[in-house]
């Protein structure tokens, strides 16, 4: 009965990261559809929705002291990077934030980390998913980092679009993608190896049991961002170049988890 009435209890709990994830699909299907002072609005919910639901599914699947280590480690990793990236251009290249995104801390906007938390707890738990038969924090990390740069080729051309921050020096950049320099992209790979060890070892710490949730919910999260997202570059922001990106980025992922699915008893 003791484990009956758990499960009955934890009902409620299961359903919180689902429906802060359709919020957060319903609200990214409308940023097209707005401009001006409703699209930053929309802009703040899309990234509030993401990180409670990374921070809360962390929580709720791995327990509270994982879900507050989610929020302290990520939210000061992301501050320490991109308030030197402001200082100095490293490790991403130099470039200034707007007044659009509101209050800031050491020149970084609130935004900023919060839209690190809504990227990298989904990172990692696609990473863990894709390397469960290769094993090995060294591979698992290696990937998570891939994918949480991975996942900014896709948002930065429309974040630089929105007006929220400028590139000094955009060249070299990505074919197809002019507004965003690569030095960025190997900034972001750096900084996911940090954040993404620091992730690692801190799951690691905290594992016990194992996790109370599925990650369905935060991995659709990471879905609708990137290709959702990429198809409202190709459809409706005029971005094709990082349309195109963001489909073929998608591409090694699709095909592992189809593999993946097929070699399952």
């Amino acid at each position: 009965m003791t484990g009956l009435a758990t499960r009955r209890a934890r009902r409620p709990a299961a359903v919180v990261p689902w429906v802060l994830a359709a919020l957060l699909v319903l609200t990214a299907i409308s940023y097209p559809l707005t401009e001006g002072p409703a699209r930053t609005t929309v802009s703040w919910t899309i990234v509030l929705l993401g990180a409670a639901l990374s921070v809360g599914h962390a929580g709720l699947s791995r327990g509270r002291v994982t879900g507050a280590g989610v929020l302290l480690l990520v939210g000061a990793t992301a501050v320490v990077f991109e308030a030197v990236g402001l200082a100095t251009g490293f490790p991403y290249g130099e470039y200034t934030y707007s007044d659009d995104l509101g209050p800031t801390l050491l020149g970084v906007p609130f935004l900023v980390p919060l839209a690190w938390l809504m990227m990298a707890w989904p990172s990692w738990l696609l990473a863990a998913r894709l390397t469960r038969a290769a094993g090995g924090r060294t591979v698992r990390v290696a990937v998570a980092a891939a994918v949480f740069a991975a996942w900014d080729v896709v948002l930065d051309p429309q974040m630089v679009q929105a007006g929220y921050w400028t590139w000094a020096h955009p060249q070299p950049s990505l074919p197809g993608i002019d507004t965003v320099p690569l030095t960025n992209l190997a900034g972001w790979l750096l900084a996911g190896l940090v954040l993404m060890t620091l992730l690692d070892l801190l799951v690691d710490r905290a594992a016990g049991a194992a996790p109370r949730l599925g990650d369905g919910a935060p991995l659709l999260a990471l879905a609708w961002m990137t290709l959702g997202g990429a198809l409202a570059h190709a459809g409706w922001l005029d971005l094709p170049g990082s349309a195109a990106w963001g489909a073929l980025l998608a591409v090694p992922v699709l095909v592992t988890l189809a593999v993946q699915a097929r070699r399952a008893p």
